[in-house]
């Protein structure tokens, strides 16, 4: 289970990594707005808040192709 776990976590975290330099390198933090209010956090808390959120996205799409992955009487409810 600990393996399966390295082998989701370790790709996405590579991911978010290069996903957090492209959107930031794009991005202002200061230019984010947030409905109509302006984002008051200092650009570290927006870093890495958007990291956390880039890294789940990529954990997510790396369990979905783990699953996908498996074989089939893995997947299936006993």
């Amino acid at each position: 289970m600990f393996r399966r776990a390295l082998v989701v976590l370790w790709p996405s975290f590579l991911a978010a990594i290069v996903a957090e330099g492209v959107v930031f390198s794009l991005l202002d933090p200061h230019d984010l707005q947030l409905g109509s209010a302006v984002a008051e956090l200092p650009p570290i808390a927006i870093y890495t808040v958007g990291f956390f959120l880039l890294w789940a996205a990529c954990s997510l799409a790396s369990l979905l192709t783990c699953y996908l992955m498996s074989p089939e009487s893995d997947r299936l409810p006993p």
